[in-house]
């Protein structure tokens, strides 16, 4: 009996295909958006560039450069693409691609496919990745075209022009990307509902997740079919944007520099703005410098908790939060076992949810030091750089751009992790799944 040799397997892991395909659309990213016609000056360089792609394909925001002057049609059209890519996810396109060049799918990719969109049912994969693909085309499609009408009778556009910046901030919008094509973002637009409404929506639909989307859509006036994994997305994003919305608005409201002066109206709609944007939104209509650091704080927790699963949104997701607060509340009532709506969470998925949760944390608060040594700016401005580099959010203080090349290298790395997901990378670096064939005596130790 041979045994295969561990890079062999190495290269199969699904795992390690998703890494490796998010990780080639960003070099492929770099290497176009490095080249001079990527730029309006004609200069291509290769660090804004590695830092943009990366940006763009792990939909986050962050930006070096203001992605208006700096790039050139050719570049903003790369860096749409790049965003689009990374939102359908690299494992989508190519089964996709499969399905029509060979009319079948190998179980290798099957499985890719399955882990990169987290199907919790096996149905037909060719079925599922095309609605996938049309639900994502259709909603962009639709939220270009309500943006278009209101930039050319609102903002008098050209056709041409408002054409453009629908779609681009259509597109950005439904995958979270967070770039936008004026320098302070969407600040300009803070008390216009119609580009203010239909971006949050965007972001909140692309931010639930495909499965719990199409469930929706099927039992929408039925919520008591709805499964554990719907229930606590669609609660859990009630009640963090609705918390949210309160908490800037007890924050913010008599800020000069932020709501300050804009009427009621304009504050409610600016609050409600800024709680839907860290679910992985990345935009702002508020200056986020400006911002009290009890604000920042806010934004901290809600961009570390994210969106959906299966979705565009960052972060340790609302299930994986959610999950935490069911298993402590079933151990503050001695319970042994979590249940959540008539069902019983398996033991598997609440130290998964343990996992990603205690990862993320120990990757924010190592490279919350780093940085702190790297940049030297205060803590709250770097906590905050982090945690939206990390949860792929893309909101900043405004410290990005006066960040040293190890500042960026090491933001670039986040926004990479945050993408795939900690677990992912964990399985794709230690690949092999041991079973252990005994138990070991147990013994009790004391907690806190």
């Amino acid at each position: 009996m041979t045994r295969r040799p561990a890079v062999a397997g190495r290269g199969r892991h699904p795992a390690v295909v998703i890494a490796a395909g998010f990780g080639s659309a960003v070099l492929i990213g770099t290497a176009l958006l490095a080249t001079p016609m990527a730029t309006a000056s004609g200069e291509g360089d290769w660090l804004t560039a590695f830092f943009t792609a990366t940006s763009a394909v792990c939909l986050t925001g962050l930006v070096v450069v203001d992605t208006a002057s700096h790039w050139s049609a050719f570049g903003q059209v790369v860096i749409t693409v790049l965003f689009q890519v990374g939102g359908l996810g690299i494992m989508t396109l190519a089964t996709l691609v499969m399905v029509i060049l060979s009319g079948r799918i190998g179980l290798r990719a099957r499985l890719s496919a399955q882990l990169e969109t987290k199907s919790v049912v096996a149905a037909d994969l060719r079925q599922v990745l095309a609605k996938v693909v049309m639900f994502t085309l259709v909603c962009e499609a639709a939220v270009a075209a309500v943006l278009t009408v209101r930039f050319v009778t609102g903002y008098g556009e050209p056709l041409g022009r408002a054409l453009w910046l629908g779609v681009f901030h259509g597109v950005s919008a439904f995958n979270n990307a967070g770039f936008a094509l004026w320098p302070d973002n969407l600040i300009r637009f803070v008390t216009d509902p119609w580009i203010c409404l239909t971006i949050a929506a965007a972001v909140i639909v692309g931010g639930l997740g495909y499965p719990v989307v199409f469930e929706l859509l099927r039992t929408w006036r039925q919520p008591r079919r709805w499964s554990v994994l719907t229930r606590v997305t669609v609660g859990l994003s009630v009640l963090l944007i609705g918390g949210g919305t309160l908490a800037f608005l007890m924050t913010e409201w008599r800020n000069p520099a932020t709501m300050g002066p804009l009427d009621d109206s304009g504050k409610l709609l600016s609050a409600f703005f800024a709680a839907v944007m860290p679910r992985s939104g990345g935009f702002n209509t508020l200056d986020i410098s400006q911002m009290y650091p009890s604000s920042w704080l806010v934004t901290d927790i809600l961009m570390f908790i994210g969106g959906g699963s299966a979705g565009t949104a960052g972060g340790i997701k609302v299930t994986t939060f959610g999950f935490l607060v069911f298993m402590i509340w079933s151990e503050l009532r001695g319970e042994t076992h979590v249940n959540i709506g008539h069902r019983r969470l398996p033991a598997s998925t609440q130290r998964q949810a343990l996992s990603i949760t205690l990862l993320g944390v120990i990757l924010v608060a190592l490279s919350t030091w780093l940085l702190l040594i790297i940049s030297g700016h205060d803590l709250d401005r770097v906590l905050f750089e982090v945690i939206s580099a990390f949860a792929t959010n893309g909101l900043s203080t405004g410290i990005t751009p006066d960040t040293s090349v190890a500042g960026h290298v090491l933001l670039s790395l986040l926004m990479f992790v945050g993408r795939i997901g900690p677990l992912t990378l964990g399985s794709a670096l230690a690949l092999k799944q041991r079973t252990r064939r005994y138990e070991l005596p147990e013994e009790r130790v004391i907690i806190g």
